[in-house]
C-alpha cells in the first residue's frame, strides 16, 4: 500500500484562540454536552486550524492511482491520527465521566458484537472495541494486502465504510464530551483540521451516508462557511 499522508507544518491559527482562562472550572468535567456543543460552534473556535493547505488536494484521487489503494492508504493514515488524538484525551474519558458512547443530538452508539448483538457500553470500552477492530483489519493481509501484486478483497469498500463510521463517531464523541479538555490542551485547531479532512474525504468518496453525519451537520456547515472545502 502507499504511504500515509501527513499535514504540513503548523501555521499560526486564524482568529482569537480560546484560552483556558476563558472557561471557568465548573464548565469542565463530566459530559457537559450542551456547553461543549456551544464552545465548538463558536466562531472563535470554528476558525482554528493548523494548516492552510487545500483539503481537496489531499482528498481527491490522484491521477494514475488505484482507487482501492488510495482508500487503503488514507484509512491507515486517518486511523493513526485519530487513534493518537483519542489517546491524548483518554484520561478524561472514563466509565464514570462517559458511561455511554455518545455524540451530539443525544446520539448513543451501540457496539455490535460478533454475534450481531448490540451492546450498550461506556465510551472508553466502545472506542477500545472500535480501535481494536480497525487495527485487526489493517494488519490482516487478506483485507489490506501489502505484497506486490496482491488484490483487495470483494466487499473492501463496505469494510472501509464501517471503519470511517467508527472514526467519525470517535471525533464526534470528542467534540461532544471532551471539547473543553481539547481546548485546555491546545488541541482544538488540530481537531478541526482532522475533522474537516475526514469529512471531506468521506463526502468525496461516498463513504458515509448523510444520516451518519447528521449529528455533526452544524459543525460541518460552520467549517464549510470558513471556506475549508
Amino acid at each position: 500500500m502507499g504511504g500515509c499522508h501527513s499535514y504540513p507544518s503548523a501555521t499560526e491559527a486564524d482568529g482569537k484562540t480560546l484560552q483556558l482562562s476563558d472557561i471557568s472550572d465548573d464548565k469542565l468535567g463530566i459530559n457537559n454536552n450542551v456547553l461543549e456543543k456551544q464552545l465548538y460552534l463558536q466562531e472563535q473556535n470554528v476558525s482554528q486550524r493548523i494548516t492552510h493547505t487545500d483539503m481537496m488536494a489531499l482528498t481527491a484521487l490522484p491521477v494514475g492511482v488505484d482507487h482501492a489503494e488510495w482508500l487503503a492508504s488514507n484509512t491507515v493514515a486517518f486511523f493513526k491520527h485519530i487513534n493518537l488524538f483519542s489517546s491524548a484525551l483518554s484520561e478524561f474519558c472514563t466509565p464514570s465521566t462517559c458511561p455511554s458512547a455518545c455524540g451530539p443530538g443525544n446520539a448513543v452508539y451501540m457496539w455490535t458484537d460478533d454475534h450481531g448483538r448490540k451492546l450498550k457500553c461506556s465510551a472508553p470500552l466502545y472506542f477500545d472495541y472500535a480501535m481494536s477492530y480497525i487495527q485487526d483489519l489493517l494488519t490482516d493481509e487478506d483485507v489490506f494486502p501489502t505484497r506486490a501484486g496482491a488484490v483487495f478483497p470483494s466487499g473492501f469498500v463496505f469494510l472501509i465504510q464501517k471503519v470511517f463510521l467508527l472514526l467519525f463517531r470517535t471525533l464526534s464523541h470528542i467534540y461532544w464530551s471532551h471539547y473543553g479538555e481539547a481546548v485546555m490542551m491546545g488541541l482544538h485547531p488540530h481537531l478541526n483540521t482532522l475533522f474537516t479532512h475526514l469529512t471531506l474525504f468521506c463526502q468525496h468518496h461516498a463513504l458515509l451516508e448523510a444520516e451518519d453525519m447528521d449529528s455533526m451537520k452544524e459543525l460541518i456547515a460552520a467549517l464549510g462557511r470558513r471556506g475549508w472545502s
